[in-house]
């Protein structure tokens, strides 16, 4: 793939996957809206912790939209969409809509930051 071409692709992934997790998962958390607590009791966590989880996820978001930063924000990123994941098997959730959905957005995370990163492109080449 040109490295342009990968540069901006990588790009537009990473600002779908900002704009979404900004819209569907940080804001309400964040603006304590009523939605964020109530599918919180119904994951089973305690009354006020979607705020605090929120200022988590906007914390790794904006580490890992700074170029410098990125690789680290991902990783912990990914440490909170295992933590998302964990929640949904204990809830006893839908495999492939609930469960696993922490893992698309992973997969969707690390393959903005590989197309936009040529060092993690060359520390993990697709072919030889």
């Amino acid at each position: 793939m040109n490295t342009n071409a990968a540069l901006w692709t990588g790009r537009v992934l990473t600002g779908l996957l900002a704009l979404f997790m900004l819209g569907a998962s940080i804001s309400p958390k964040l603006l304590r809206m009523p939605v964020a607590e109530e599918t919180m009791a119904q994951l089973g966590w305690p009354a006020g912790y979607a705020f605090m989880i929120g200022l988590i996820e906007l914390a790794c978001l904006a580490l890992y939209l700074i170029p410098r930063t990125a690789l680290l924000g991902a990783v912990l990123m990914m440490g909170l969409l295992g933590g998302a994941m964990a929640t949904q098997v204990r809830a006893g959730s839908p495999l492939f809509s609930h469960v696993l959905f922490s893992l698309y957005l992973g997969l969707f995370m690390w393959g903005g930051l590989w197309l936009r990163d040529q060092r993690l492109r060359a520390l993990f080449p697709i072919m030889r």
